[in-house]
């Protein structure tokens, strides 16, 4: 199985956009067209996409469900989706809508019962993120830190069934430092979940250091600002995967 390049789109107010450290105040635009540059990823040879309602994260519905519903009719691929899934009707209605995996944070941590509910209700569609400030996992759109460590979240749910788990280094996000991979393998081999890396990739390197991982739990990895910014070319990225 070789790593999984899920690049990322974004919303705020209908833009594509990317966050400094999930700050809502330091939003870097990148387009107004959030389909469009799905089927940019598509052209480039995506095969999967994240998606996040930054709007919904901190409103706790959705609120970006136009530009979400233009990019799923424009990918042809897998797209997971997060941002402010918080209620049994929230996933039924995305999944219906044709969204692969649906991400679910806040609630994670909050109302563990309705993850494990709905990791039962769509086998292999339920993702739990797991943000991480200094070792802790941070909710309500990284606004506050909760004093759970994040392995302990993690295994909460290891035997719920869920498709896999999204760690995200809130302190690198949208920072281009580099991918944490020492923690983001640590979390991989302290549960049996599939772990998706997110947060600080900054161009091909970091690629390069999750591939051998793959081994160790490492699903997939998502990737912002450096492909925004052209740090990171998709297409070589996902044939240094492939080659993996």
């Amino acid at each position: 199985m070789s790593l999984i390049i899920f690049p990322a789109i974004d919303l705020k107010a209908g833009q594509v956009v990317r966050l400094a450290e999930g700050d809502m105040d330091r939003a870097t635009v990148y387009g107004d067209d959030p389909a469009a540059q799905a089927g940019l990823f598509a052209k480039a040879g995506a095969s999967h996409l994240h998606v996040v309602d930054l709007d919904g994260s901190f409103a706790g519905r959705a609120v970006n469900a136009d530009a979400v519903e233009a990019i799923v009719r424009a990918f042809d691929g897998k797209v997971q989706l997060g941002g402010g899934i918080r209620n049994p009707e929230a996933v039924d209605r995305w999944v219906s809508l044709g969204v692969d995996r649906v991400v679910i944070g806040t609630a994670a941590l909050k109302d563990p019962d309705f993850v494990k509910a709905a990791a039962r209700a769509f086998p292999g569609q339920i993702v739990v993120a797991v943000d991480a400030r200094d070792g802790f996992v941070a909710t309500d759109g990284w606004a506050e830190t909760s004093d759970m460590p994040v392995v302990d979240l993690a295994r909460r749910f290891e035997d719920a069934g869920v498709a896999a788990l999204l760690f995200t280094d809130v302190g690198r996000d949208g920072l281009l430092k580099g991918c944490n991979v020492a923690a983001t393998v640590a979390l991989a081999t302290a549960t049996d979940i599939p772990v998706i890396a997110s947060g600080g990739v900054a161009d091909i390197q970091d690629i390069h250091r999750l591939v051998p991982h793959v081994a160790d739990g490492i699903e997939g990895v998502i990737t912002g600002r450096a492909l925004y910014d052209g740090r990171l070319d998709l297409a070589s990225a996902l044939a240094v995967a492939r080659r993996g």
